[in-house]
């Protein structure tokens, strides 16, 4: 589905992320940790066209999409949520909806319902009135509006209470069934509890990968990255 081979980008001079490979299938759940300023969210936004790299491509379907800009990578099917600005907060839920399927002929709204029932019952409400999960919820539901088959999901879980956070990992654990997902995540356990495999960047370089089990299990891992002593 996604291929990223080599990748080196970043801010005018500054490269933040230094070659670093990842891919994801069809139909998986991939995930990529590591601390603040690693580069993970520099590495989401090359891949959907917001950074142009300095070296190396990436590939979606085996097509070279290096570089496209991120209109038309909505268009080739692959959906992208950021972190944060991420909904119309003075538009309703479902006009919020209507803009996010504007590459669709045919609106359609029943599936995303499906998935998060809360946003159909507040379909007519604002989206700023909506809680921090809420919203959350609503920014997915855009993004898949236009069907994509890959999701970018851009840490989902930042500032959510814990119980929110696990409602949320459910969501995205229901999405798979269509979509392929790559997501960063500083809730790593969380990430991984519903992930196939995962990367683990440190100062722009990836250094780990493996399948969700192997980074769980793994003791230096642990005590770095996921809390464990």
């Amino acid at each position: 589905m996604l291929s990223v081979e080599n990748i080196s980008s970043g801010y005018g001079k500054m490269m933040v992320v230094q070659d670093v490979s990842i891919r994801v299938a069809q139909g998986e759940i991939v995930v990529i940790i590591g601390p603040n300023g690693c580069g993970k969210s520099t590495l989401m936004k090359t891949i959907f066209g917001l950074i142009r790299p300095a070296s190396g491509r990436i590939f979606f379907r085996e097509e070279d999409i290096t570089g496209i800009a991120p209109f038309w990578l909505a268009a080739k099917g692959i959906g992208f949520v950021p972190q944060t600005d991420n909904v119309f907060q003075s538009l309703t839920v479902m006009e919020n909806l209507e803009m996010g399927g504007y590459l669709s002929r045919h609106i359609d709204t029943a599936w995303v319902f499906d998935i998060f029932p809360v946003l159909k019952e507040r379909r007519r409400e604002k989206a700023g009135s909506l809680s921090g999960g809420e919203r959350q919820m609503l920014a997915i539901a855009r993004a898949l509006m236009t069907s994509p088959d890959l999701l970018l999901l851009d840490e989902p879980s930042a500032g959510l209470a814990p119980r929110m956070v696990e409602t949320l990992m459910g969501k995205i654990k229901e999405i798979r069934q269509s979509t392929s997902v790559l997501m960063i995540e500083q809730n790593a356990k969380s990430a991984l509890g519903i992930a196939d495999r995962g990367y683990i960047m440190v100062m722009g370089k990836k250094v780990y990968e493996g399948t969700s089990k192997e980074i769980l299990g793994h003791k230096d891992i642990g005590r770095l990255y996921l809390g464990k002593k």
